[in-house]
């Protein structure tokens, strides 16, 4: 009995997210997420030192390192808050993105992790995502979850590619981390780096282009390591911010209080802190 072909699997062509994304679900879920943000989070802040640059008319790849949950809700709330006119850009394993739908509406694509295939695939998408200058790609560097203490950072191996697929396009090294300060939620504190030229990486042998990402990336987290071990909110420009004190029953009793003494309520566990924000 003749054996039936196996269909020859398609070839990757790569996802194009372009026409899928929707402003108008991007507005309404950048509220949501901010919302989310606030009851949850102290506060979002940006290193005065490491806001984000005029990029010119180009197209942009801001690479991450990867220490959290949050790292989405940070992509989210920066992207919209510094890039106005840009539209942003997100891979996603993905397993996981077929579980959240919505996404693809609001510029996340999936990919296929640990396969060739799956890097010829993003590869393909990257290029077409990066081939207008109002675009921009955002994406966590390691590939996986990674302390903020680890060094060298990891990059994942489709990284050193990217300046290939994207000749005119700035890489823009972005470090995350959510200490605890002095209140009960944690701060999420960011920083953009020196701008990379993708010209001045693809110049370079492909295996050196990963340590030469790692290092621009390391060096911003060294330095917003240092902002966030001194404790100084003057040192950061606040974009967001949630409800301070610790909530409930002993908040209450303490406002109660406050009131029938006359004096002005604040919930912080140390208004010093703090001093120029207003207590809410």
């Amino acid at each position: 009995m003749p054996v039936a072909p196996v269909p020859e699997r398609p070839k990757p062509e790569g996802e194009n997210p372009v026409p899928l994304f929707d402003p108008r679900r991007m507005a309404f879920f950048h509220f949501m997420f901010s919302r989310f943000f606030a009851k949850h989070m102290r506060a979002a802040r940006v290193a005065g030192w490491g806001m984000p640059r005029d990029y010119g008319n180009r197209p942009l790849v801001v690479f991450a390192n990867h220490p959290g949950w949050w790292d989405g809700v940070a992509f989210m709330l920066l992207s919209q808050r510094l890039f106005p006119g840009r539209t942003m850009f997100i891979p996603m394993d993905a397993a996981a993105l077929s579980r959240y739908g919505f996404m693809k509406r609001i510029g996340v694509f999936g990919i296929e992790g640990g396969t060739a295939r799956g890097a010829v695939a993003f590869l393909r998408t990257a290029k077409i995502v990066l081939g207008a200058s109002d675009r921009m790609l955002w994406m966590n560097a390691p590939g996986r979850f990674s302390d903020v203490r680890e060094r060298p950072v990891p990059i994942a191996p489709g990284m050193s590619r990217l300046p290939e697929m994207a000749p005119d396009a700035v890489f823009v090294p972005l470090a995350l981390d959510y200490p605890f300060w002095t209140e009960r939620k944690a701060e999420m504190l960011c920083a953009f780096g020196e701008p990379i030229e993708a010209a001045t990486l693809a110049a370079l042998p492909r295996d050196d282009r990963g340590p030469a990402l790692s290092a621009a990336l390391a060096a911003t987290m060294d330095r917003l390591a240092l902002d966030a071990i001194a404790r100084d909110p003057a040192r950061f420009e606040t974009l967001l911010r949630g409800p301070e004190g610790m909530g409930g029953v002993w908040q209450l009793w303490r406002r109660l209080r406050s009131t029938m003494r006359g004096e002005r309520f604040d919930p912080r566990h140390d208004p010093k802190h703090d001093p120029g924000q207003e207590a809410r």
